[in-house]
């Protein structure tokens, strides 16, 4: 039986950049039936956004392979406690990467500045869920009947009422201090939804109306990414442009009572 899920997804540098401070990873299970997509978009200039985008795709993947089912676990739910199993365990990936992206500044000083953004996406379509973990302004939408809703909301000035050059300035991210704060989604993918995890690199280039028609009317997700990726870059391409989709395919089955 075909695959649950299907994914692919890109990396781009950009027009104005000169590297590209992006990271990103998907993953889906041999089942076909679960997968984990990671999109991170480092900051700090020099190497150091790429160091700290790389450590968070890495340490969020790990994390979640090293606990696969509940009793492997070892660590406490610091969470909330009436949260799913898997929504604690991707809110706590995520923290394991501010830990490691704040070690590594503390081992190696010249990295002092650097962090990132993340968005990240646990789907078990067969299980009818979908978590997702975010910080900063890297965004998952959704494409449902051929209508696109951001699901996450930026981590940014602008969510507080500024405007002008302040509104994009960031008011969370990875590695910027101790401990970070992780907004979490639990949802129900449907048959035929389409998911998109993205750097800003698109959504500042790309309106939502542009994202819509692309993927409404791609033939499929590699012709979509790469369309995403050229609107963006026609639109500018002022930032690294990263793009991950997730196309659920098959019916989903009815979860155990």
């Amino acid at each position: 039986m075909p695959s649950t899920i299907a994914a692919f997804g890109v990396s781009d540098v950009g027009r104005k950049r000169k590297h590209n401070e992006d990271a990103f990873d998907y993953k889906v299970d041999d089942s076909g039936d679960e997968g984990l997509f990671i999109v991170a978009d480092g900051m700090g200039g020099h190497a150091a956004g790429e160091v700290a985008s790389k450590i968070t795709v890495e340490t969020v993947g790990e994390f979640i392979a090293a606990t696969r089912q509940k009793e492997e676990a070892t660590w406490p739910f610091k969470y909330n406690h009436e949260l799913h199993f898997n929504s604690n365990r991707l809110a706590i990936a995520i923290e394991k990467a501010n830990e490691r992206v704040m070690a590594a500044v503390s081992a190696q000083p010249w990295l002092k500045g650097m962090g990132t953004t993340v968005v990240a996406a646990r789907f078990s379509p067969n299980k009818q869920r979908l978590y997702v973990g975010h910080v900063g302004d890297s965004r998952c939408y959704r494409l449902r009947d051929d209508t696109l809703v951001q699901m996450t909301t930026d981590h940014t000035m602008a969510a507080h009422g500024y405007k002008g050059r302040e509104a994009a300035f960031l008011t969370r991210a990875i590695g910027i201090a101790p401990t970070v704060t992780i907004d979490m989604i639990i949802a129900k993918p449907k048959p035929e939804d389409i998911y998109l995890l993205c750097s800003d690199g698109l959504s500042k280039m790309a309106t939502d109306v542009d994202i819509r028609d692309i993927l409404a009317t791609s033939k499929d997700l590699e012709q979509a990414v790469v369309a995403l990726v050229d609107r963006a870059n026609g639109g500018g391409g002022k930032d690294n442009i990263t793009v991950v989709l997730v196309a659920v395919r098959q019916p989903l089955s009815v979860p155990p009572s």
